[in-house]
């Protein structure tokens, strides 16, 4: 196994409503990137999360006419409960009201900012946005609104502890144009950048207790106000590790990690790739080494938003479509960059090319084999020209997943898969003679000559194997299904969080259905290639 550490977070949301699917495909890309670590050997620690300290969640509770503390406890255990639908393999999940790791860690972060000099008081007067739960200038709002949530803001007048943000001006752009914090993609780097060129003011980081309503946690050494939400939340990335009272687990995660990684949405990048990496340089901490901005998922060409109820519940789409169509379509249908309009009809065309396309190709291969060669396998003729340029594609494959994803390009590693061009081959074929037009004749006749071009027993699995291994950080339940079925091997470091997941729809079953009894040899890429391009 590797000795590289790979922490990754995913954003903490507010829960002041149900979980939508917007966070959904934050939390799919932050677990495919963690599985794909893990499966290169690397340790991995994953965590993930609620922000429970916010305003917006004591107007919620307000609004629904419920105690903050029962409501918050409520809506929390709905985003924990994503953890089983959506296969998620997290290694860790903080609350930032209950879990007792949480406040003394971000006690322990304000004593280190105030320890270097940037935390003072003063009166201040402007506009506040309880949706963005910041402070917004005259010239960001759009007609007099918030240009995120449509609201006008509250105007607010208050004395509040203030975080000298201006003295990192400087600092934060060596950093980024540096890449010592890389921020991807570009677009979004560009946009940070512009935002500090444009001048950096001091942020408040408290709110008085009277207008929290008592909610969050009490400013140290000033029990009249609370912790400002944003200070408090982003906290959490380190306070789960043990900061709070030193422990091991920062140094291990945090001190001493090859990566450490936040995947977020573009809405809160002023305060990952701005506010934090200034607070962490105020406490003398290391910072993030990347964020990866996502954009948003719309439908109808508006915002996923748990403020204004527009909302697409995952666990019912997972339920009627299967979850490896719901991540498929997570990785294969959102752009790196620029919002994704979220239609149904295209979920059911991922669960297509999943079960249709490849788990047919590999299924027909399994059961030609099993009518037509139950005696074993010969050796392996030379391919023609266009099965040869694919196996060469093949033998790519890993590389180009690894590339894609460490540039945290969903769509370019799900287009890295050669396997899927097999599937896609016989659709082809499929749709210009019928279903059985897939396979040549002779192939049904049992005289198909790749039928003998299979290796020998125990040989044909790798470079199979290999394939599945490529397409299981996106889709781990049909590969975890073939290793208990015995068509593949189980994973050489698996995730110790994982469970066994299953496959609740008839199309992933249909991905490589094998006879757990079969003795029948497996078919080689080889003979997978040539029978799909005959």
């Amino acid at each position: 196994m590797s000795t590289r550490r790979f922490y990754i977070t995913t954003a903490i949301p507010y829960v002041n409503g149900d979980p939508h699917l917007g966070f959904a495909l934050e939390c799919v890309q932050a677990d495919v990137l963690a599985r794909h670590r893990r499966q290169r050997g690397e340790r991995v620690h994953f965590l993930s999360g609620t922000d429970d300290n916010s305003l917006k969640n004591v107007e919620a509770a307000e609004a629904a006419g419920a105690p903050i503390a029962e409501f918050v406890n409520a809506k929390a255990e709905r985003f924990a409960a994503l953890r089983e639908p959506l296969e998620l393999s997290y290694d860790d999940f903080i609350r930032t009201s209950v879990d007792s790791r949480h406040r003394p860690g971000a006690e322990r972060l304000w004593r280190a900012c105030a320890a270097s000099g940037d935390l003072y008081e003063r009166h201040y007067e402007g506009l506040y946005c309880t949706g963005c739960e910041a402070f917004l200038r005259p010239s960001e709002l759009d007609a007099g609104l918030c240009p995120e949530h449509h609201c006008e803001p509250e105007r607010i007048a208050e004395r509040n502890w203030f975080f000298r943000l201006s003295r990192y001006e400087g600092k934060l752009l060596e950093l980024i144009e540096s890449g010592r914090l890389r921020i991807e993609p570009d677009q979004r780097r560009n946009e940070v950048l512009g935002f500090i060129r444009g001048g950096l003011e001091d942020f408040s980081v408290s709110r008085s207790r009277e207008r929290a309503r008592g909610w969050g946690i009490p400013v140290p050494e000033d029990p009249s106000q609370v912790v400002y939400v944003w200070f408090d939340a982003l906290a959490n990335y380190v306070s789960a590790l043990d900061y709070g009272t030193g422990g091991e687990r920062y140094r291990e995660w945090w001190e001493r990690s090859d990566e450490r990684v936040h995947a977020i949405g573009k809405g809160i990048i002023r305060f990952h790739a701005v506010y934090w990496p200034a607070i962490l340089l105020s406490a003398g901490a290391p910072l993030p080494t990347a964020i990866f901005v996502h954009d948003y998922l719309t439908v109808d060409g508006q915002k996923l938003s748990k403020s204004t109820g527009r909302t697409a519940d995952p666990i019912e789409i997972a339920e009627r479509h299967g979850i490896d169509a719901l991540r498929w379509w997570c990785l294969r249908d959102v752009p790196r960059t620029g919002d994704a309009d979220f239609r149904e009809e295209l979920l059911a065309a991922r669960a297509n090319e999943l079960a249709d396309g490849l788990g047919n190709l590999v299924n027909r291969t399994i059961t030609l084999l099993g009518r037509f060669r139950p005696q074993g396998v010969g050796t392996t003729k030379p391919l023609s020209g266009e099965a040869e340029a694919l196996h060469a594609a093949i033998k790519r494959t890993p590389d180009e997943i690894d590339n894609a994803l460490a540039r945290f390009d969903f769509r370019a590693a799900t287009r890295g898969s050669a396997v899927l061009a097999c599937g896609r081959r016989t659709d082809r074929a499929r749709a210009r003679g019928g279903r059985s037009a897939a396979w040549p004749p002779s192939v049904h006749q049992g005289g198909h000559p790749h039928l003998n071009q299979l290796r020998e027993v125990g040989l044909p699995h790798g470079r199979l194997r290999l394939h599945t291994r490529s397409l299981s950080p996106s889709s781990p339940a049909p590969r975890a299904q073939c290793a208990q079925q015995k068509i593949i091997s189980p994973p050489s470091t698996p995730c110790p969080t994982m469970r066994q997941p299953q496959c609740p729809q008839a199309g992933a079953s249909a991905w490589m259905a094998h006879s757990k009894e079969s003795k029948v040899p497996l078919p080689s890429p080889d003979t997978l290639i040539s029978i799909a391009l005959s």
